[in-house]
């Protein structure tokens, strides 16, 4: 059995900054949940990978959730026929409260 086509991961330049406000030992965690959650079935819903109600943070169609006790946030959009992900934002969920950047979101 073959994988499904592979989806190219595009980054939003101020997803850098949102990287920055996290402690750099989850950097790699980050990285590597990233490649192995949206490179395959960025838009398939899975437990820890849902579609987003409108209006989302920073207009995001899905989120994914991951890390110790699912505290990181993935935000991003999935252009099917360009077979692109585009990561818009990526955030520290800490019990009711969203980080981003360092700055606080509603959801």
């Amino acid at each position: 059995m073959s994988l499904p086509a592979e989806f190219d991961l595009q980054f939003a330049p101020e997803t850098v900054d949102h990287l920055d406000a996290i402690e750099r030992k989850y950097h790699r965690l980050v990285r590597t949940a990233i490649e192995e959650q949206l490179t395959y079935t960025p838009d398939e819903e899975t437990r820890n990978r849902k579609p987003l109600e409108q209006p989302a943070p920073f207009g995001a169609a899905w989120e994914l959730r991951f890390g110790p006790g699912n505290r990181f946030r993935v935000f991003y959009e999935v252009d099917r026929a360009e077979r692109n992900v585009w990561i818009l934002a990526i955030g520290v969920k800490l019990r009711s409260r969203l980080l981003i950047g360092g700055e606080e979101f509603n959801l």
